[in-house]
């Protein structure tokens, strides 16, 4: 797949290229939640944290992962799912995919213990870019662009996420997946 002939879209996935030299998206897949030429919204799939959503929320009793969205407004609660049950609010991103919604609708699932990992994930923050800033940086080769089913999304443990996008592209992109995180160790 030639990524300069893949366009960006709301459900696109930003794999990072492994030597992007940006810290806050070392070997990161961002989800794209919105794209228009003003600009972009998206949360990184596979940055976990130390965090549970009720050490966040108080009223909140289930120990849900928290993720880093991105490194803009850290303070701040997104999430995504695949209930179209939960989808008052919601804003497609992909076939069986959604973006945010009625967060207290949201917090009575996650109590109840009827919304849990397998159907929900949980970000601090965002990743965003200004208009034309994503395209730049993607003629620029930073990203590989892709797209991956709400399955995968919610299926794939943080840890693998990266590679197993690489890999599941196939071709060159599978030597990729496997480059070391640092070539001077190789």
């Amino acid at each position: 797949m030639d990524t300069n002939k893949v366009t960006v879209s709301t459900g696109s996935l930003l794999v990072a290229e492994p030597f992007l030299g940006d810290g806050n998206f070392d070997r990161s897949v961002v989800l794209i939640c919105e794209y228009s030429p003003a600009g972009t919204f998206g949360l990184i799939m596979n940055q976990a944290t130390d965090l549970q959503l009720s050490d966040v929320l108080e009223d909140v009793y289930a120990d849900l992962p928290l993720f880093v969205g991105g490194p803009v407004q850290q303070n701040t609660l997104h999430f995504i799912h695949r209930r179209p049950d939960l989808i008052e609010g919601s804003i497609l991103v992909d076939e069986g995919l959604y973006w945010s919604g009625d967060f207290e609708q949201v917090k009575q699932a996650v109590n109840m213990g009827t919304l849990t990992e397998q159907d929900i994930r949980f970000f601090l923050g965002y990743s965003g870019w200004d208009g034309g800033q994503l395209t730049s940086e993607i003629r620029h080769k930073s990203w590989i662009v892709t797209r991956a089913d709400a399955e995968f999304l919610f299926e794939t443990p943080a840890p693998d996420f990266w590679r197993d996008v690489l890999n599941r592209m196939g071709g060159m992109y599978r030597t990729i997946a496997h480059y070391p995180a640092d070539p001077s160790l190789n």
